[in-house]
C-alpha cells in the first residue's frame, strides 16, 4: 500500500475505537500523521519546523554547542535511552510513546540551509545523534540526512554523527565528500556483542554483528570511526567475558577508539528501565535499586570498579593510546574521557579505584560486594 494512503484522518466522535488512531495531540507545524504496515505499531507525525539548528543551553557540560535532530522519538526502543524524558515536552509519555510516536521534521534540510546562510552563523561544529538517532529506520523512508550533511559541508560547518543505525552506510560516499570539505566525525554506539541481550534491551536496532560490519565499512572507506560503548549494564554486560568479547570485536572491526561507561538512569529513563528489569530480570531488581539509590548514577564504588576493568581491556586490545568517540570540537586536541562527558556519566575516581590502578591481571578486578 502506498505511504500516502496511510495518512490518518480525523474521525467523528461516534467512530472512536474503529480503525487507526488520529494524531494524539496538535503538534506545532503538524502536516499529517501516518501509519504503515512497514512500521507496525509506529505513528509518524510529519511536521514543518521553523528552526532545526539548536543552541545548547549556556553552562551545559556537553562537549558541543550546536545540534540538529531531524527526528523526535525513536523506533530503536532502547529501554535505557537517556532521551526519553524529552518526549514529555511534547505531551507524549517517556515510555511506549517515545518508541512509537515519532516526530519527523520533513523540511529539516531546507530550513537548515537558510539558517546556515545567515551572516551571523559562525560555522561552529554541529552534532547529530545527540538526542534521538538520525539513522533510525524512518530515515530509510524520509531520507533527511543527505540534505543535512550536504548543507553543513557546503556551508563550511564541521559535523559529527553518533548512531546505531546501519542506514548510515548509504551515506558513506556523501560523508567522504563532506570530509574533504570540513572536519567530519563518525561514531557508532555499541556496548555489547551478545545478540540476544541486544534484542532484549534495544529491540529496534540493527544487531551487534551488523554494527561491527558498519565500523569496518567506515574504516575501509578511510573515515575515522570511534565507538561509544555505553551503557555497560551491571550484571548483564559487565563480566570479564562480555567486556573482553566487546573490545576484541571492536579491535577486529578497526574501531579508532572506544569510550565506555556505566548505565545512566536519568528521570523518565529510570522508571522505564526499572520496570523492564522487574519484568525480565526480577532477581536483579533489588540490586539495581540499591546500586542506583534514588539518583541517576551507579554508586561511585561500582563506577570506579568498572573504570578499572575498562582500562584493562582497552590496554589488552590496543585502545590504550586511542580516544573514543565524542562530539567534542573536531579540531581540538584529544582529551581524557572524563572531560568529554557531563560529570557523573563516566566512571569517576574514588577510594576503591586505588586497589585496581596497578593491577596487571584482570582477575584482580573483582566486582565490589556492595549488596
Amino acid at each position: 500500500m502506498r505511504w500516502d494512503a496511510q495518512a490518518l484522518m480525523p474521525r467523528p466522535a461516534d467512530d472512536i475505537g474503529n480503525g487507526p488512531s488520529p494524531a494524539l495531540l496538535p503538534l506545532a507545524g503538524l502536516v499529517r500523521s501516518v501509519t504503515t504496515p512497514e512500521f507496525a505499531g509506529i505513528t509518524f507525525h510529519e511536521v514543518t519546523a521553523k528552526s532545526v539548528l539548536n543552541k545548547v543551553v549556556a553552562g551545559s557540560r556537553m562537549p558541543f554547542e550546536w545540534t540538529v535532530n531531524p527526528y523526535r522519538g525513536c523506533s530503536h526502543a532502547c529501554v535505557y535511552c537517556f532521551a526519553r524524558k524529552s518526549h514529555t515536552y511534547l505531551d507524549f509519555d517517556a515510555g511506549l510513546d517515545f518508541d512509537s510516536q515519532v516526530v519527523v521534521k520533513v523540511n529539516a534540510a531546507e530550513v537548515l540551509r537558510r539558517e546556515l546562510a545567515k551572516p551571523s552563523w559562525g560555522r561552529h561544529q554541529v552534532a547529530l545523534g545527540t538526542n534521538t538517532d538520525p539513522y533510525q529506520r524512518a530515515e530509510g523512508r524520509y531520507q533527511l540526512m543527505p540534505g543535512i550533511i550536504t548543507a553543513l559541508a557546503e556551508s563550511g560547518t564541521p559535523l559529527s554523527i553518533l548512531t546505531k543505525g546501519t542506514l548510515l552506510a548509504r551515506d558513506i560516499p556523501l560523508l567522504k565528500r563532506a570530509a574533504a570539505q570540513v572536519p567530519v566525525g563518525v561514531g557508532i554506539s555499541l556496548a555489547m556483542t551478545d545478540e540476544a541481550l541486544s534484542e532484549a534491551v534495544e529491540p529496534g536496532t540493527p544487531g551487534p554483528r551488523a554494527r561491527l560490519k558498519l565500523v569496518s565499512r567506515l574504516r575501509d572507506a578511510g573515515l575515522p570511526c570511534g565507538v561509544m560503548a555505553m551503557p555497560i549494564l551491571p550484571w548483564l554486560s559487565d563480566s570479564d567475558e562480555a567486556l573482553d568479547a566487546l573490545f576484541a570485536a571492536l579491535a577486529a572491526a578497526g574501531a579508532t577508539g572506544v569510550t565506555a561507561g556505566a548505565l545512566y538512569l536519568k528521570p523518565g529513563t529510570r522508571e522505564w528501565f526499572m520496570e523492564w528489569i522487574a519484568r525480565n530480570h526480577p532477581e536483579l531488581a533489588g540490586r539495581y535499586r540499591r546500586l542506583y539509590g534514588t539518583g541517576s548514577y551507579a554508586s561511585k564504588e561500582y563506577r570506579t570498579w568498572l573504570a578499572a576493568k575498562v582500562r584493562y581491556f582497552k590496554d589488552r586490545h590496543g585502545f590504550s593510546r586511542s580516544h573514543g568517540f565524542s562530539h567534542r570540537d573536531l579540531e581540538d586536541d584529544p582529551r581524557g574521557e572524563e572531560a568529554q562527558y557531563p560529570e557523573g556519566i563516566l566512571p569517576v575516581s574514588g577510594r576503591a579505584g586505588a586497589d585496581f590502578r596497578n593491577a596487571d591481571d584482570v582477575t584482580a578486578l573483582r566486582q565490589p560486594t556492595l549488596f
